[in-house]
């Protein structure tokens, strides 16, 4: 193969040219940076002060899935049992020195009882005297009291924040008051989570300032994408603030939109102000008063790149959008979030950053690193060619390191044919809070199944009362739970001529053990006749979300790998190219989930990572990392075939466009890549599980991507592929000596 001549030197200036609509808004925002930057300040101002609120506004994930049992199970107990609520949490009362029969103790049991029942929002309260005496420990040191909370999840959270704040005010010295069960965990969660977030963004950012000094080679330069990203962060905080009015957004959509969207905003940013500086070095310009070459500087990058990031923006946008295929109220605000930052955080990549380049102009180079460290493209002396010539060197034995780079992301991806669903609620985080310490007493003087029994309704047909045959029935089933051996207690209730039933497990909710149960609950009222019997609770819930979950989950796929097919032939004029980057999506993607299945179910680095495997992965991980993952790691694939394509289409060299295109996008791509990396794994130091998993996934992800893909997988395929890199049916390809 005779290798083509890579430009050592920065090129001639571009001659002048028409702009697309992305040169010529560029152009724009460049000639009215003042309105467009006096405009960002106020949005920044007012959407910003939205922080406090929207924390305010924020419930916890509803889990509901529309149309199944549980949540049939939900309106038939709201509706016919009104008095015990649509969920039973616990108040948990302890004391190390005294026993329930101390007078001080029971007092204070009576007044939080007393409280309970007096809170707007519980449905009724069952003490600990009240004539079970199941509610107090063998050892008499610790007792509950059963409330039933009523609304749906966002305002059951706010009843028990008032009662907690309430009974709090009973503790006394020797006594402890805590509340728990799953609106009291959810509650506890959204602090912890709110505390995660910013513990991340405080390690993160700072890195990530760091990496972007190094890739852009200034001081200047690499505050211009931390700039730009909290501009749209704070503008994406005031959209979110307002959607809450129609829409219901928990501290999770909060956590994973603000990650994803400063990962890709920073990335999109730095890209951007890159090829303007390369601009502006083919330019020549020195000076701020050269105003038109400046605006043209912008213009080009905004055409090039910028047309670039705004493909990319869409990818990511079609990837969570695919999420709404579930049905899943939880998944849906979170693709709502995060579309609505990523949104936001283009608009600032395409309005405010181009009015600061054109602001500052070669000014952006103030702070600049010495000569050897800055970029290529922007120094005075010959450019390296260190990337083109690794770009050939995987050329010349394709075979071979398409081979092992294959292999290694299917050994990486082995793990996921033994992937386990679970739900983990987040208790080992609470450990050192009052929810979790209950949790803790619960467990050791009672049984972990009562902090979320499963509930049981029993009606006629079509939720009409009980037949005398039916209720025989209904009994008759009762009657083989209170046997069944994984089960510690069954406390049936009539109204109405309809049966509800607490059904209390020996296993703790969410379990392996409890879904299991759930199931063959469900499998044995299938088989009634007269009676219509509905497994519902907390546990009933999860199973749903996991079923839909993986009944849905092919259609996510499928509905991605289309719709990114169409939009990546559009984008690339091939339909070699657009098949071959889905696939090495999929087997980076893949190989990025198995490492994480290895790592979080089968608790590989436990002690480094800090937490204690459950043996799974929660339920939606594997969906929502594969919206999302698919959608940033094809933003490196765009970003370097776009530049390619440039090359190719000047010269028709194959071989010379793979080494362009490597050499001109290898030190941002990797740089871009190290600082999604430290974003998202700085949520690797999360006490909630489902935020470690989450930034260890995405980060895995793209240091894979980065590396293994784009540096080794894509140069070796496209030199097998020769000229049929670009073939596009009605598309003459040109029959090239060189490089084909």
């Amino acid at each position: 193969m005779a290798r083509s001549t890579i430009l050592e030197r920065p090129e001639p200036p571009a001659p002048t040219r028409r702009w697309g609509v992305a040169g010529r808004w560029g152009v724009a925002m460049a000639r009215h940076r003042g309105v467009v930057l006096g405009i960002w300040l106020l949005l920044v101002l007012v959407c910003g002060a939205a922080y406090p609120a929207l924390h305010g506004r924020l419930g916890t994930p509803d889990y509901s899935v529309p149309g199944t049992d549980s949540v049939a199970v939900d309106e038939l107990v709201a509706q016919h049992f009104s008095r015990f609520g649509i969920e039973r949490d616990l108040i948990v009362f302890h004391s190390a020195e005294g026993t329930v029969d101390n007078a001080q103790y029971r007092a204070t049991i009576d007044r939080a009882i007393g409280i309970a029942r007096q809170t707007g929002g519980i449905a009724g309260a069952i003490g600990p005297f009240d004539g079970n005496a199941a509610q107090i420990s063998a050892d008499r040191h610790t007792a509950f009291g059963i409330v039933g909370v009523d609304g749906d999840i966002s305002e059951r959270v706010r009843v028990v924040q008032e009662l907690r704040s309430a009974i709090e005010t009973e503790r006394g010295a020797d006594t402890q008051v805590m509340l728990t069960g799953y609106a009291p965990i959810q509650t506890e969660m959204m602090q912890i989570e709110t505390g995660d977030l910013q513990r991340a963004e405080a390690l993160g950012v700072p890195v990530a300032t760091v990496l972007l000094i190094l890739a852009l080679g200034a001081v200047t330069a690499a505050l211009l994408p931390i700039t730009v990203t909290a501009a749209g962060i704070a503008v994406a905080v005031g959209a979110l603030f307002g959607l809450t009015t129609f829409l219901a957004f928990d501290s999770l959509v909060l956590s994973v939109a603000t990650m994803i969207a400063t990962g890709t905003a920073i990335d999109y940013a730095m890209f951007i102000v890159s090829r303007f500086n390369e601009e502006l070095t083919r330019r020549g310009v020195r000076d701020r008063k050269e105003r038109s070459a400046i605006h043209e500087a912008v213009g080009a990058a905004m055409d090039t790149t910028g047309r670039t990031v705004l493909a990319s923006g869409l990818i990511v946008m079609i990837s969570l959008c695919s999420l709404a295929v579930v049905g899943l109220p939880m998944l849906n605000g979170i693709a709502v979030g995060v579309v609505t930052a990523v949104v936001a955080t283009m608009t600032a990549a395409f309005t405010l950053l181009p009015a600061l380049l054109a602001t500052l102009g070669p000014a952006v180079n103030r702070g600049a690193l010495p000569e050897r460290l800055r970029p290529a493209e922007v120094r005075s002396t010959t450019a390296s060619s260190a990337w083109a010539r690794w770009a050939h060197t995987v050329m010349a034995r394709p075979v071979l390191f398409g081979a092992v780079g294959v292999a290694l992301l299917l050994v990486a991806a082995a793990p996921l044919t033994g992937l386990r669903y679970g739900v983990d609620v987040g208790t080992d985080a609470l450990a050192d809070r009052p929810a979790g310490h209950a949790i803790a007493l619960v467990e050791q003087n009672f049984t972990p199944g009562l902090l979320a029994p499963i509930e049981v309704v029993a009606t006629g047909a079509n939720a009409q009362p009980l037949t005398s045959d039916a209720r025989v029935e209904a009994d008759r089933f009762l009657g083989e739970l209170s046997h069944d051996p994984r089960i510690a207690t069954v406390l049936p209730q009539y109204a109405e001529g309809r049966m509800f039933a607490a059904v209390v497990p020996h296993a703790e909710f969410g379990s392996s053990a409890a879904t299991d149960l759930v199931t063959d609950m469900r499998s044995r009222a299938a088989t009634l006749n007269d009676a219509e019997v509905r497994v519902g609770g907390t546990t009933a819930l999860f199973a749903d979300v996991s079923q839909r979950i993986t009944g849905r989950f092919p259609w996510v796929i499928a509905l991605v790998l289309a719709v990114s097919l169409v939009f990546l032939i559009v984008a690339f004029r091939s339909i070699v190219l657009a098949v071959k980057a889905i696939l090495l999506n999929l087997l980076a993607t893949g190989a990025a989930l198995g490492i994480t299945v290895a790592v979080f179910q089968h608790g590989i680095g436990e002690s480094v990572l800090d937490f204690h495997s459950t043996g799974s992965l929660q339920i939606y991980l594997p969906m929502l990392v594969f919206a999302v993952l698919f959608g940033l790691s094809m933003d490196y694939e765009v970003f370097l075939i776009r530049r390619m394509k440039e090359h190719w289409d000047t010269h028709g060299d194959n071989a010379a466009a793979v080494a362009d295109g490597l050499q001109r996008t290898a030190r941002p791509i990797t740089a871009a890549a190290a600082i999604m990396v430290a974003v998202f794994a700085s949520f690797v130091t999360a006490n909630v599980l489902e935020l470690k998993q989450i930034g260890f996934a995405l980060a895995v992800a793209i240091a894979i991507d980065a590396v293994l893909v784009r540096l080794v997988l894509v140069p070796a395929l496209m030199r097998l592929f020769g000229r049929w890199n670009w073939w596009l049916p009605k598309t003459r390809v040109p029959n090239r000596v060189n490089g084909t």
